[in-house]
């Protein structure tokens, strides 16, 4: 291991409003169940399990009900709590849940500086209310961030936007939505899909994404397992085809581990209801102990 030792707070977030598929909401404990606080111990972290952000139930709601108010709330708790650990001086660590919970854990650790973001997707997440196919705040929560959208959940922790588009780096895109495809065309975002990967390899297309982000002193990684593709991991609130390896993606990891700026990290999608014994969940802990410095050698 190459990297800084760092106290790292696990953090829960069981919530799986932001999209219709039941199941992500148990992607806590399916990542626990890995051992993954101990495989982050062995590496040589400090490492501290704070349990579960209070997040609403499904089951509580009647049918086609609004879950933007929970998810806001939801996402004001995990805006507090990383803030708070950052504060503290140590490495936030928040498992998913969907991943509108970025709007709350990337909130949280831009509170007090700028920090460069690789947002590891299959999609891209910039839709709105009005140009969004589905309705689901998953898919809104990297336009939510950077000031796009719903007012209650721009707002979270404080008012506006948290990010800029320029501060982003997606990876591992392939399945992007009509408006999306605008927004991104128009942008400063650095965008690597997976046709860039096919061509020029994970290792060119990470370094590059990095040095895009040169400029800021904090990395956060935001890791949705859909960017990994579902013959490897099929347990994922929305799977598409044609997605990352295990060793692309471990290479990845890698690299970012290496650059030595990484200061918070999500994992996110993970859905055990479909998966296969827990797969997903352990390559995805597998992945987590990469980035958090552990190599080959």
């Amino acid at each position: 291991m190459n990297t800084k030792l760092k106290n790292i707070r696990l953090i829960g977030v069981p919530m799986d409003l932001g999209q219709d598929l039941r199941g992500v909401d148990v992607g806590p404990s399916a990542l626990r169940y890995t051992g993954l606080a101990e495989r982050l111990r062995r590496l040589g972290h400090r490492v501290e399990d704070c349990g579960n952000i209070p997040t609403a139930l499904q089951t509580s709601f009647s049918v086609n009900e609004d879950y933007t108010e929970a998810i806001r709330d939801a996402c004001n708790l995990l805006y507090t709590e990383v803030s708070r650990t950052v504060a503290e001086g140590y490495f936030p660590l928040v498992m998913g849940g969907d991943h509108s919970i970025a709007i709350g854990s990337i909130g949280g650790t831009t509170r007090d500086a700028p920090t460069g973001v690789i947002w590891i997707d299959a999609h891209a997440d910039l839709n709105t209310p009005t140009s969004s196919p589905s309705g689901n705040i998953h898919g809104m929560s990297l336009a939510v961030l950077c000031g796009s959208g719903d007012d209650r959940l721009v707002n979270v922790g404080h008012p506006g936007p948290k990010l800029r588009l320029e501060d982003v780096a997606i990876i591992a895109l392939r399945d992007i939505d009509a408006e999306e495809r605008r927004v991104l065309r128009e942008s400063e975002l650095g965008i690597y899909t997976m046709r860039d990967i096919d061509e020029r390899g994970i290792g060119e297309v990470t370094r590059e994404a990095l040095n895009q982000l040169r400029n800021h002193n904090r990395l956060h990684v935001s890791f949705d397992v859909d960017s990994i593709d579902p013959h490897f991991a099929p347990g994922v609130g929305t799977p598409v085809e044609g997605g990352l390896n295990p060793r692309e993606a471990h290479l990845l990891m890698e690299l970012i581990a290496e650059d030595g700026r990484l200061s918070s990290a999500e994992v996110v999608e993970i859905n055990p209801i479909i998966d296969e014994h827990n797969r997903t969940a352990q390559l995805a802990a597998g992945l987590l102990t990469s980035l958090m410095g552990k190599t080959i050698l």
